[in-house]
């Protein structure tokens, strides 16, 4: 079987318009930032669109089906909450630098988990940059002064993207996605994000956006790396992993001939998320379902192997 879900569409600050054209979505919503495509996140969990399980929520359909849909050692983990947020990201104009705690720090500052997460780059507007990571030495002191006087963004490491580009976010990391960008993001359950500086940008009433400097002191990882782009060899008709955390493992697929992926061992579900070209998929008990740019399928832990057929790239994630 295959679970898809009606998206969740944000309308924000700093969206756009690609996120509804990329989904083939017919909708007067505008300035659309974010398409929450599965959430188990309480008060934003999305619903089954079709089958036997439409109309409920992603987390009833955990309830119901327990480890038959997540997996055992998921189901002991993350008890009846979906473990995995997926969302496509617009950003039309510059996110605001923040940072997401790590576990430990969020139950110290009263929140129930953490947030690592990863993107995904799809296509974005050419010159469309990010940051990610610090790219110099700084203390905590230093930290609070250069948001204080507008100059936060001079240690931050800063990338130019191109389709394709894959870039981690482990709790802690200083991060923003940047004017023209637009991304799949993998993450969490978990909507906790501190906010660092926000180009002092006002909001549709003229107020300037709550910062969370102490909260995001505390959660800050001062590590200083290199390079905070995922390298990876892409390849035509096999998956490659692109990323390996205690959070998600994610692979891309890029196929253009007909397919065979075993689940046999796997003890997880396993989202797909198209991103580019369209296929078919079709599961071990003959259960077939499209898979194009824009959609996201949940296969339960249950599944024993899938088939693709046709032109499609996506992602693969389970836990």
């Amino acid at each position: 079987m295959f679970l898809k879900f009606k998206p969740l569409l944000k309308s924000t600050l700093w969206g756009g318009e690609k996120i509804t054209a990329f989904k083939g979505l017919d909708s007067d919503l505008t300035q659309v930032g974010e398409s929450w495509e599965i959430s188990g996140v309480p008060g934003h969990e999305t619903i089954v669109s079709e089958g036997e399980f439409a109309g409920k929520s992603i987390n009833e359909v955990v309830s119901l089906m327990g480890a038959h849909l997540l997996g055992d050692s998921n189901y002991r983990r993350f008890g009846n909450e979906f473990p995995l947020l997926v969302k496509f990201i617009d950003a039309h104009h510059d996110l605001s630098i923040q940072v997401h705690p790590d576990d430990d720090t969020a139950h110290r500052l009263g929140k129930e988990r953490g947030k690592t997460e990863m993107w995904y780059v799809l296509h974005s507007d050419e010159g469309a940059q990010l940051y990610n990571g610090l790219k110099k030495e700084i203390t905590v002191e230093d930290y609070k002064t250069m948001v204080k006087d507008d100059t936060i963004c001079d240690v931050l490491a800063q990338y130019t993207v191109s389709e394709g580009d894959v870039f981690f976010i482990p709790a802690g990391r200083i991060h923003s996605i940047g004017q023209g960008c637009f991304v799949a993001e993998i993450q969490e359950t978990s909507d906790v994000t501190y906010r660092i500086y926000d180009f002092k940008r006002r909001d549709k009433d003229g107020h300037y956006r709550e910062l969370h400097t102490k909260e995001a002191a505390e959660s800050i990882n001062y590590e200083v790396k290199d390079d905070y782009r995922i390298h990876y060899e892409a390849k035509k008709n096999e998956g490659v992993q692109v990323m390996s955390c205690p959070q998600f493992t994610t692979a891309v697929y890029d196929i253009d001939e007909p397919m065979t992926i075993d689940y046999s061992d796997l003890d997880s579900f396993v989202i797909l998320i198209g991103v580019d070209g369209e296929g078919t998929v079709t599961d071990d008990e003959g259960n077939a379902t499209s898979l194009r740019a824009g959609e996201t399928l949940l296969l339960p832990a249950t599944t024993q192997e899938i088939t693709v057929n046709g032109t499609v790239k996506f992602l693969e994630s389970f836990v």
